[in-house]
């Protein structure tokens, strides 16, 4: 680990000059339980790019020198897939007046060093600057508690995201699919979104 490690803040077209980098460091943290994801590069190529396509987006990205270690990324829902925007509005939600978050993920080694809180300022100053936002949010997959491949030291992140003012809402569900590092194929997993108000 150097000394030059710094956070650039990137929006919508300049986010694509490191898609390819981004989706290297997602392909490798999201092996980490509780995802277990064993990713395709095509396809994190391809997700990475609605971000580059939208004018709000934002992408928070903590470099160590060159290299991208950790991201943030957010946008506006009504730019996202309809398996996020579907389930508020059955609840009777404006997808319009909501701003959704995606990963905040880093290398083991660089967390601990207060980039976790600093992902969550920045989207939130963001969504707040863009003003047509009421809620902000973001989703996280559920797992069993036996889980085999939960590790024993496990900690859920569940304390820290009350601790930044979210809060749970089991009505707000959705489904999404990928293939688990044990798995032979992909198998649908639910998601539960979390919610603050701006």
């Amino acid at each position: 680990m150097s000394n030059n490690l710094h956070i650039e803040i990137l929006t919508g077209s300049d986010i694509a000059a490191f898609t390819s980098e981004l989706a290297y460091l997602r392909i490798e943290i999201f092996r980490e339980f509780p995802y277990l994801y064993d990713g395709s590069l095509e396809y994190e190529r391809n997700y990475l790019k609605t971000y580059s396509e939208s004018s709000d987006s934002l992408a928070v990205i903590v470099f160590d020198g060159e290299k991208p270690v950790g991201v943030s990324t957010g946008l506006p829902m009504d730019h996202e897939t309809e398996e996020f925007k579907h389930p508020f509005i059955e609840e009777g939600y404006n997808p319009n007046n909501i701003f959704y978050c995606g990963e905040s993920i880093l290398k083991k080694e660089y967390r601990g060093r207060g980039f976790y809180s600093r992902f969550f300022k920045e989207r939130e100053d963001h969504a707040k600057k863009l003003g047509r936002f009421d809620i902000i949010t973001f989703c996280a997959v559920v797992r069993p508690n036996k889980h085999p491949l939960k590790p024993v030291n496990y900690r859920p992140l569940d304390p820290i995201w009350k601790k930044f003012g979210y809060t749970k809402h089991p009505e707000l569900t959705t489904t999404y699919t990928w293939k688990d590092v044990n798995e032979e194929k992909e198998s649908p997993k639910k998601m539960v979104f979390w919610l603050k108000e701006l």
